[in-house]
Parts: C-alpha cells; sequence; structure tokens
C-alpha cells in the first residue's frame, strides 16, 4: 500500500483496508481505469445505467434529472448495477436547490459571509446533506473555499463566503460540520484558488497571480487548516498559479504553466506534498474552456491523473476518452504507482463511507426520505437566514423605511438576463417581486422589458416601444416610488456579468432617478453599484428566493430592522458608488 488508510483523512479499520487492498487487487486493467471517471448521467433509463456502468466500470456518476423521484431511481440504478460501489455526486453550494426540483435554498455562501454568525453556514451544510443523502448521493462538490479578492468576477461572487481569507476558512468549517451530520463527503474547491482575476475557468483558462507569499497567506492558509482538520477531498480548479510554477519548477517557460489539473507542480508538490494532503483530488469539470484549451483531449485525460488528479469529472464520449485514458496507462504517461495511488485513494473514501457494507434500502424506505426535500423545517431555516443576512449597503437619500401609507404608487423596473430560450419566458423571481411588495400595500405597476413585448408578440417595432417614456412631470405625479429590482445572472457564457438593459436606449435606463424616490435591490451578484452608481438606496438580498424577497420587502417597509453586512468589495473600488 502506498497511502497510510490508517492515518488523516481516511482513519480506516484494518478490515477496511483489506477490503481495498482486495478489491483493488482482483480488478481488470479496464476496471482499474473506469474506477477514474466520475460520468454526467444522461439518462435514467435503467437500461442505459446498467450499460454504462457495465462496459466501463465507472467509479461515480453526477445526475442531469430534477425530479427527485427520477433521480432517487437512478442513482440506486447505478449502484444496483456497479460491481464496485459508486460515489454519487452532487452540488450543494447553497443548501439543496442545485439538487433537484423544490430543494432548499438555503442560502449562497455570500449571504452566510453576510450573517454576524457560523450558524447560516452550518445550516446550509446541515440542509444540504439532509437533501443530499436522501437522493441517494454521498459525495458534495462544496464548500467553495475560493476567496473574493476581485469584484469583477462573478463566478465567485456569490459563491464565495468572503473576501478575506480568516472569513472563508471559518464559515467552510462550519458547513462542513453541518455536511458531516450525513454520510457525506465534502470537497473544497476550486484549488488553487478562484477570485483573484476576473475570468472565467468554465471559457478560459484561470490565473490566480498572487505571489508564493500572498497564496501561502490566504489560499495557503485556508487549505492547510481544512487539510489538517481532516477535510477528505479537494477539487482541483483549471487554474494556473504561476508563482508557483515556477517557484517548483525553475526554468518553466511562460507557455508551459499549465492548469492545475494538468501540473504536477501544483498538484503532487504543493498539495500532496507541502500541504500534506493525503485524500481524493477530483478534477473540476472537464467540459470546461480552462481544461479543453490546454492540452488534445487525448492527452487531457491521461495527464490529469499523472499530474496527482485521482478522479476525472465527466467524459465526452464513453468510448473514446475511456480509451485515451487506457492508451495513457499503457503509454506510461499514468505510471503503475500513481494508478495504484489514485485506486487507494478512490476505494480508501468509499471504505470511509461504508459503501461496502451498505445493503439497500427498500424503495419504500428510500421514498419516505424525499419528504425532507424542501420541507417545512428546511424552509424556515432558509428563513431566518433571510432575515440574518439581507443587506443595507447604502441610503444617501434617508428614503428608508418607506411608510407605505405615504408612498403607495410605486413603479417597478425589473433588469434581467436575456432568457436562454424563449420557452423559458420571463424571470419567475418578477412575478414574487410583485407579489411581496402588493402583500406589503403598494399599487404596483410594472415596466415591460423588451423581453416582455418579445414574449407577448415578437415584432421589429418592439425595440422602439421599449425606447418610449412618460413625461417627467406625468410620471411624478403618478407615482410615490420607484423599485429597481436586478436579477442579472450568468453561467459559462461570458467570463464576467455585469448590468444589461433589455435593449438599447431602454427606458430602463434610471432617467428618473433625480424626479422619484427610487429603491435599487440586487437579487444575485454584490457588484451592481459599478455599473448603478446613481442609486442612493441600494441593498443586497443575495438570492432570488420567495425568502429573500419577502425579508426584503419587510425591511424597506420598517417592518424589521436590516441585520446583514457587506464587505468593501461592493464599493468596486470606485468612489462614486458610496454616494
Amino acid at each position: 500500500m502506498i497511502t497510510n488508510l490508517k492515518g488523516m483523512p481516511y482513519r480506516l479499520a484494518d478490515k477496511d483496508i483489506e477490503w481495498v487492498e482486495d478489491t483493488i487487487n482482483k480488478m481488470s486493467i479496464e476496471e482499474k481505469i473506469g474506477q477514474l471517471f466520475i460520468v454526467l448521467g444522461k439518462s435514467s433509463n435503467e437500461e442505459y445505467i446498467r450499460n454504462l456502468v457495465e462496459k466501463y466500470h465507472i467509479g461515480g456518476a453526477r445526475y442531469t434529472e430534477r425530479d427527485p423521484l427520477k433521480i432517487l431511481h437512478q442513482n440506486r440504478a447505478f449502484q444496483k448495477y456497479s460491481k464496485t460501489p459508486m460515489f454519487i455526486a452532487a452540488n450543494c453550494e447553497d443548501g439543496g436547490s442545485s439538487l433537484c426540483q423544490n430543494g432548499t435554498q438555503v442560502a449562497t455562501q455570500a449571504q452566510c459571509g453576510a450573517t454576524a454568525t457560523l450558524e447560516a453556514s452550518y445550516q446550509m451544510g446541515n440542509i444540504g446533506g439532509i437533501e443530499a443523502t436522501a437522493l441517494g448521493c454521498n459525495w458534495t462538490f462544496s464548500p467553495i473555499v475560493d476567496i473574493l479578492f476581485n469584484w469583477r468576477n462573478t463566478i465567485v461572487n456569490t459563491r464565495s463566503f468572503g473576501n478575506e481569507a480568516d472569513q472563508v476558512l471559518e464559515l467552510a468549517k462550519a458547513n462542513i460540520k453541518g455536511l458531516k451530520n450525513s454520510n457525506i463527503l465534502a470537497s473544497a474547491k476550486h484549488f488553487p484558488g478562484d477570485g483573484v482575476e476576473e475570468r472565467d475557468q468554465h471559457l478560459v483558462m484561470g490565473i490566480n497571480d498572487l505571489t508564493c507569499e500572498e497564496w501561502d497567506a490566504s489560499f495557503g492558509k485556508v487549505y492547510q487548516s481544512l487539510i489538517e482538520d481532516g477535510l477528505e477531498t479537494i477539487m482541483i480548479g483549471h487554474i494556473a498559479l504561476p508563482a508557483y510554477s515556477r517557484k517548483l519548477r525553475p526554468g518553466i517557460l511562460d507557455e508551459e504553466i499549465m492548469p492545475a489539473t494538468l501540473a504536477p507542480e501544483i498538484t503532487t508538490d504543493l498539495l500532496r506534498k507541502q500541504l500534506g494532503f493525503q485524500g481524493l483530488v477530483v478534477t473540476d469539470a472537464s467540459h470546461m474552456g480552462g481544461l479543453l484549451s490546454a492540452k488534445p483531449r487525448n492527452e487531457q485525460l491521461p495527464y490529469a491523473i499523472a499530474a496527482g488528479c485521482d478522479m476525472f469529472l465527466f467524459m465526452h464520449d464513453e468510448e473514446e476518452d475511456f480509451q485515451y485514458m487506457l492508451d495513457g496507462y499503457e503509454k506510461g504517461i499514468i505510471s503503475e504507482e500513481r494508478l495504484q495511488e489514485a485506486l487507494e485513494h478512490i476505494l480508501g473514501m468509499k471504505a470511509k463511507l461504508g459503501l461496502h457494507k451498505m445493503k439497500a434500502e427498500s424503495l419504500e424506505e428510500a421514498t419516505t426520505k424525499l419528504t425532507q426535500i424542501g420541507s417545512a423545517e428546511h424552509l424556515a431555516v432558509a428563513k431566518e437566514i433571510a432575515d440574518e443576512s439581507i443587506t443595507l449597503v447604502k441610503d444617501t437619500q434617508g428614503l428608508l423605511p418607506i411608510d407605505v401609507r405615504e408612498k403607495k404608487r410605486a413603479m417597478l423596473y425589473f433588469l434581467e438576463s436575456a432568457p436562454v430560450s424563449y420557452a423559458d419566458g420571463t424571470d419567475k423571481a418578477k412575478k414574487i417581486v410583485i407579489e411581496e411588495l402588493e402583500k406589503a400595500g403598494f399599487q404596483v405597476d410594472v415596466n415591460d422589458s423588451f423581453y416582455d413585448l418579445e414574449q407577448r408578440e415578437r415584432s421589429p417595432f418592439n425595440k422602439f416601444k421599449i425606447m418610449t417614456m412618460p413625461t417627467v412631470e406625468s410620471f411624478k405625479k403618478q407615482y410615490d416610488v420607484v423599485f429597481v429590482f436586478v436579477h442579472m445572472k450568468g453561467y459559462a457564457q461570458e467570463n464576467n456579468v455585469r448590468v444589461k438593459y433589455s435593449a438599447p436606449h431602454s427606458n430602463e435606463l434610471p432617467w428618473w432617478i433625480n424626479e422619484v424616490p427610487t429603491v435599487c435591490v440586487s437579487l444575485s451578484y454584490t457588484n451592481h453599484l459599478y455599473d448603478l452608481p446613481m442609486m442612493k438606496t441600494f441593498i443586497n438580498a443575495y438570492g432570488p428566493t420567495r425568502a429573500c424577497i419577502r425579508a426584503t420587502v419587510e425591511k424597506i417597509t420598517g417592518q424589521s430592522e436590516f441585520k446583514g453586512k457587506f464587505n468593501e468589495t461592493v464599493w468596486c473600488n470606485s468612489w462614486d458608488t458610496r454616494y
């Protein structure tokens, strides 16, 4: 054995270690290669799953289904047909909403950072673990321990606990403590750390350009402490760490610097040797631009394992990728020793979970646990966290709280990202905002966005309709207050997301800002003041959920106090955002 499976983070008994050894020794080379893969299940069809498992001997799976019962059936089928018990992975980044339909969005990580205690982060892990294991999952790719050093970075923004290493570390530990109430592995990500630059590793290779000393005092401090606490798994990002690559590989050329996924000096020398991590390492998703642009596909797979990663996340084409990995082993890119070590880490973690001892629950027992997903108890926790986290960033005009009896007539401008498909319709959060404002007593008129106009009737004249504005005097007579709710969101389409109006010269541009008192609320990113510095009253609500929107309206109307805190990144390094 290469790995000390009695030590941290495995702590296996002799019988469990014996199972790991025996299982590896009995595997064919094809079975060993298969264990290196986590696939993205493209169907819940049982025959599809059976063929996938029996042909490629995969070590783990993620799923694409959203229906909880279908997910449960799919995950049970994976275990049923697998000779070796499988990892079933999920994302519990915000609790349970990423898991399935009706999963509980407990909080975003930024929301946890805005609260005064560790309870929100703990509950995000606790509820996420409960809902994930109810679906048959045993591994979550969370928490995120990226540090928001760069306010422009929106792929990290709401997914980070904050902009300081100590805060990120403290909240990550609380989150993992919550997860540990369930039989599920945690995975800190994205080593060596995102949030320094503004680009998105889904699209390009990320670059963490801190010096070695700066990295040691920030990301290094976070990972070192988590490792010492027994962190089980780490996800490697498609992010380069040039300072350490140059330090650990003297003479390396700039063009030779690779993302950590493919850089042995980062994944093995820095993470394994310098930081002492002996647990399981998984790559970030292999369909991301940060990896795809680094090497040809037939090199990406084996060189990731050779660099020190134990598992490879997702396959493009199962047959082709499996062969690429096998070829890499046969060519010696993956050494016999490295393959053995990876298998010990994989099987060791499966043994730690006790997967080799588990008997399948009856379908009735398993289905009963699905009632925990989105339960009233979990939703009550989310409501409480919303109350603790909603943040008043500024109110330089002294507008709040608003007495609805005096300022009843409201105009709502809802700024949203363009729908990916017309079938998606416009943003569902808009309806919730309208309902909550009306419930509070406001009479709400809603400005049509270009997307609203196009949903009703696609016409070349809509671009002119969206430019139409009322007279200033009529608008002032008609409305007592204007609400601007911003829900910009994006994923793997652009390197960062900024406020974008629905059409050129749109009437959504705040032409009324010096005419009618205005409240601006962000339902997602915390950096919108850079594009909306003219807003004198600005609130970060962190999420588009009913709980967050209701708590925000209650605070606007003085029914409860603002309790959330913000960090300096909200000002976007610009003086004009503060006034």
